[in-house]
């Protein structure tokens, strides 16, 4: 059964659930993406019961996480997520993030590279600036007003068809976005203060800091901006593995469940075996 929680912080109050296992050995943090909630990852929180500690957070003004300053930065999210998992006691945890929520895992292997047991990226990408163009970067700091004055019909059909190819994600992300109905401004002042403060983490050239063992996962439908190019990039230059999600769009962990959530397991497995006492013994 999932707890939910709140943490207050200087901008508002953010919410979050929670389940402890016993005995377990890790703590997988699901974190869903931009204008997105916690049932994004339903399946996976169904899927890993009786297994491992879970957590799943409504990201700071998004759904019951609001009212919400919009006075923070992508580091002050990995700083109150730290922040609650300590208050949990839910240490070293194990990241898994979906697109923007795949930042903000990449912001806290930034800050807490200590902590950080395991990362899984869904359909994100890297947060370094030389995988981004300047246009890019232009953009996404001007993203608000395109939120604020399309209709609201063709937003709602665009983000729910647009973000996924089957029946299950495509509705999951409809009833999503059907909170936000009736307060367009908000929404767009959401989206757009989202993708501005990534291209300002981005605009920091941060290194490469991704010390624990790590997983790319991408839908080969994937067409929400340049993903899949992304991806490729970042698997390049950085040896991560990838794996790419078939007959699935951006949404993979709702579109093809069962293959993200055994990815998702191996990870978890592979991340064990490789802080195992003495497995550090034998490699020293």
């Amino acid at each position: 059964m999932l707890l939910q929680r709140e943490y207050r912080t200087r901008c508002g109050v953010i919410h979050y659930w929670i389940r402890k296992e016993k005995g377990a050995k890790a703590t997988l943090v699901f974190l869903p993406g931009l204008t997105a909630d916690h049932h994004l990852f339903d399946k996976q929180i169904a899927y890993f019961e009786g297994k491992y500690s879970v957590f799943v957070w409504d990201a700071p003004g998004h759904a019951a996480s609001w009212p919400f300053d919009f006075t923070f930065d992508l580091f002050d999210k990995a700083k109150w997520l730290d922040e609650m998992l300590s208050a949990e006691g839910l240490g070293h945890p194990l990241i898994i993030g979906q697109s923007m929520g795949g930042y903000v895992g990449q912001a806290y292997a930034q800050l807490f590279p200590e902590k950080l047991k395991g990362f899984v990226s869904i359909d994100s990408a890297p947060l370094q600036r030389r995988y981004v163009t300047a246009a890019e970067i232009w953009m996404l700091k001007r993203m608000e007003p395109v939120y604020r004055y399309y209709p609201w019909k063709w937003l709602l059909r665009s983000g729910s068809k647009g973000v996924a190819v089957s029946a299950y994600g495509k509705k999951l992300m409809h009833d999503i976005m059907k909170g936000y109905e009736g307060q367009q401004e908000r929404y767009a002042k959401l989206a757009g203060h989202g993708f501005r403060i990534l291209a300002e983490a981005m605009e920091r050239d941060l290194p490469d800091r991704i010390a624990c063992p790590a997983l790319l996962l991408c839908g080969e439908k994937d067409h929400a901006g340049s993903c899949i190019r992304y991806n490729k990039a970042w698997h390049k230059n950085t040896g991560i593995r990838l794996e790419w999600i078939k007959n699935a769009g951006h949404n993979s962990n709702t579109d093809a469940p069962e293959t993200v959530n055994r990815l998702i397991e191996e990870h978890v497995i592979r991340c064990e075996a490789e802080i195992a006492p003495e497995n550090k013994e034998e490699k020293s």
